[in-house]
């Protein structure tokens, strides 16, 4: 076991507009379980290869443990890393997919057979030992990708979204047993995904990234409670933020035909950057359906999307003509205070009462409950601390 370190690490590309990784700092501890996330291109599984020794590192460095290993090959990294693809050899048996790492090594047989035998009992793979891949299912084959990494013992796993080729419901048992295994085993592992989902529910902290530069590290909780920015408030949570440039007047925003007050703090941060208007986020869980009110958001339903124990409004709110800039609600958007009004101009998504749920064109009353907005910077999208 061993802990990570990226300092200031950066690769470019040739005649590449900007770097695929900018200046990434990142400290992983000792047998963490930390996820990388975000939208295609935005560098994560970059930083993973790195790591590896995959890519070059233009600038910066690269610790596992004490060690320097910026400039090493691969082997002598001591890590062992799980592809999306598997990359199983098709003619070989499970046992010799998993023991031919240490093969190479020149491993003796006896260790090689101890080893396989103990990852294929952890991985419940025994009665597998002697089949070939192809009689294996898509979530067989992947815990033989892992045992493949595991057998090895490695200082550090590395995972490159590897259940992204599996069906929804083996990815969501697979991603349980792989949480469960990395307990079990204490290893420092690095993972890389797009699905904030995935994220959220698997990692011990989760680093978001953007166009190559780290947004923001923490724990699931305080992502989704705390993000530091706008870009992190629409990307973590399912369904996402509901995120919109209001214009302050009378010390407070009119949204949704409600005059919602501002708190000093707020206003006083607006002040500061010389600016007359806000990014005002709320999530759908914030709000709740009320009886008409002078202080409630009216909304127009467009559509209900029932799924059982839950159910979602989308719609529209009253008094967001052109100027309000209303987010798309689209996880991963590459959201910034000038480009809010990507999609439909005012729409936003509010959880409603499965039982009692609106039908499609209705008009309902909604407030957000205390605590449940949020404010960020128009120019720099930087979250404004309301306490």
């Amino acid at each position: 076991m061993a802990t990570v370190s990226y300092e200031k690490a950066t690769r470019r590309y040739p005649d590449a507009d900007r770097p695929a990784v900018d200046a990434l700092s990142l400290d992983i501890a000792d047998g963490e379980f930390l996820v990388l996330v975000g939208p295609s291109g935005c560098g994560k599984s970059t930083s993973l290869r790195m790591l590896a020794g995959l890519e070059d590192v233009s600038d910066g460095v690269i610790r596992i443990g004490e060690r320097d290993v910026t400039h090493l090959p691969p082997k002598d990294r001591d890590i062992a890393m799980v592809f999306q693809n598997y990359a199983l050899y098709p003619h070989m048996s499970v046992g010799d997919n998993m023991g031919f790492a240490l093969k190479v090594a020149g491993t003796s047989k006896d260790e090689i057979r101890r080893r396989v035998r103990e990852a294929a009992r952890i991985l419940d793979l025994e009665p597998f030992l002697e089949r070939k891949p192809k009689a294996l299912s898509g979530g067989q084959r992947q815990r033989v990708a892992m045992g493949r990494a595991i057998v090895r013992e490695p200082r550090v796993f590395l995972m490159d979204e590897p259940l992204s080729n599996l069906d929804a419901k083996l990815r969501t048992q697979t991603r349980t047993e792989i949480a469960a295994l990395q307990r079990r085993l204490a290893t420092t592992t690095v993972y890389v995904t797009h699905d904030q989902v995935e994220a959220m529910t698997m990692g011990d902290r989760v680093a978001v990234l953007k166009n190559g530069l780290l947004q923001q590290c923490a724990a699931p909780r305080t992502l989704y409670e705390e993000p530091d920015n706008v870009f992190v408030a629409s990307f973590i949570g399912s369904p996402t933020m509901n995120l919109t440039t209001v214009r302050i007047e009378d010390d407070g925003v009119r949204i949704g035909g409600a005059h919602l007050p501002l708190s000093r703090r707020v206003l006083a941060a607006a002040a500061h950057e010389d600016s007359d208007s806000i990014v005002f986020g709320f999530r759908p869980e914030a709000l709740e359906q009320v009886g008409a009110d002078e202080r409630a958001l009216s909304m127009s339903v467009a559509m209900v999307e029932e799924l059982g124990a839950e159910a979602y409004a989308y719609g529209t709110l009253d008094g967001t003509g052109t100027g309000t800039g209303t987010g798309t609600n689209t996880r991963g958007s590459a959201l910034a205070p000038a480009g809010l009004g990507t999609g439909s101009e005012g729409q936003i998504i509010a959880r409603v009462d499965p039982r009692n749920a609106p039908a499609k064109g209705e008009r309902i009353s909604l407030r957000i409950r205390p605590g449940g907005g949020y404010f960020f910077s128009a120019r720099t999208g930087r979250r404004i601390a309301t306490d």
